[in-house]
């Protein structure tokens, strides 16, 4: 389906132990490809197809390629994510979905660029290939340009392709993740993560083809868009309260203002104070606004703990060196 956007470099992998994590929901069409052109490109990587309830042949396909499959009854792609982190122990990980989508002969192109720089994440920009006229969908390629811009905003960040779903990581990256998001909102989880704790990341341009005929996407635009753009807001409400507070703040005091400014200029002129139930609920949203500046500075401090933990949890495993 692909040609490669550049020659694979020649870092030798000797030594390494890897593991190639694929969530799956029925793809039974595509699963075994996946896994025979990872067999081929990564001779010694271990792949493990994770089937997510799935109703067509696809642990069948799987363990025909020489997959080791295994189960995750709850539905969604982040709580098979959150299964896969805990339970394989290797030096790097490569996430990809199992849909025959993402160019898999970039994988050591990834992995180079992770070893060389000494990265914690590479994450493989998606540029479509030019016959793959349904690989973006307008709808998910307007998402998808909106939320990375969205979260660019936020954290400040220099994005390209925030949700792609074809990543290589470190150990130390795999093992700090939290994993608390369930669905395809995971995507934003690991990026956002690597943004906090400022971890060193990358994006490297892959190629990106259509499903084949009969492949259907288990991605919903509107439906998952929404719960992309929720996650992003809550971890922004988490990992910078105060700023998000403040706004919040600034929001209520705004309101309160525009509701007392004309009982003011009444009063000034009259020396009477109309409309006391606007009074009062001005008063009350003023209120609300200081609580909500006190609540962001409170938080601020407990995120910082938190941020400080999650870095020492990063920084309890070795950094991965080129051997």
């Amino acid at each position: 389906m692909f040609n490669q956007l550049t020659t694979v470099s020649p870092i030798s992998l000797t030594g390494y132990k890897l593991a190639v994590l694929i969530p799956c929901r029925n793809e039974g069409l595509t699963i075994g490809k996946v896994v025979r052109e990872f067999r081929t490109e990564l001779p010694s990587a271990l792949i493990y197809v994770y089937n997510n309830r799935s109703t067509d042949d696809t642990v069948e396909q799987a363990l025909k390629a020489g997959a080791i499959v295994r189960q995750e009854i709850l539905p969604g792609k982040g709580n098979v994510v959150r299964r896969m982190f805990a339970d394989i122990e290797a030096d790097i990980y490569i996430l990809i979905d199992g849909d025959d989508t993402y160019e898999t002969r970039a994988v050591r192109r990834l992995i180079d660029r992770l070893l060389a720089e000494q990265l914690d994440m590479v994450v493989g920009a998606r540029k479509a290939v030019e016959t793959a006229t349904g690989a973006y969908r307008p709808g998910h390629k307007f998402g998808n340009l909106f939320l990375t811009g969205f979260v660019k905003l936020l954290f400040k960040a220099k994005l390209i392709d925030m949700l792609s779903g074809y990543r290589v990581f470190s150990r130390r990256f795999v093992k700090s993740f939290p994993a608390l998001s369930n669905g395809f909102e995971t995507e934003t989880e690991l990026t956002i993560h690597a943004l906090e704790l400022k971890l060193p990341f990358a994006e490297e341009p892959i190629l990106y083809g259509e499903r084949p005929e009969g492949s259907e996407s288990k991605l919903r635009t509107f439906r998952d868009g929404w719960r992309v753009l929720g996650t992003a807001i809550l971890l922004f409400k988490e990992i910078r309260p105060f700023l998000f507070f403040s706004l919040v703040g600034l929001g209520l005091g705004t309101i309160a203002l525009l509701l007392s400014i004309p009982l003011f200029i009444t009063y000034v002129e009259t020396g009477l104070v109309p409309r006391f139930p606007t009074a009062i609920l001005a008063a009350s949203i003023m209120l609300l606004a200081f609580l909500s500046l006190t609540c962001g500075m409170i938080l601020d401090s407990v995120a910082r703990g938190r941020r400080e933990i999650k870095r020492m949890a990063y920084l309890s495993h070795a950094l991965i060196q080129q051997k």
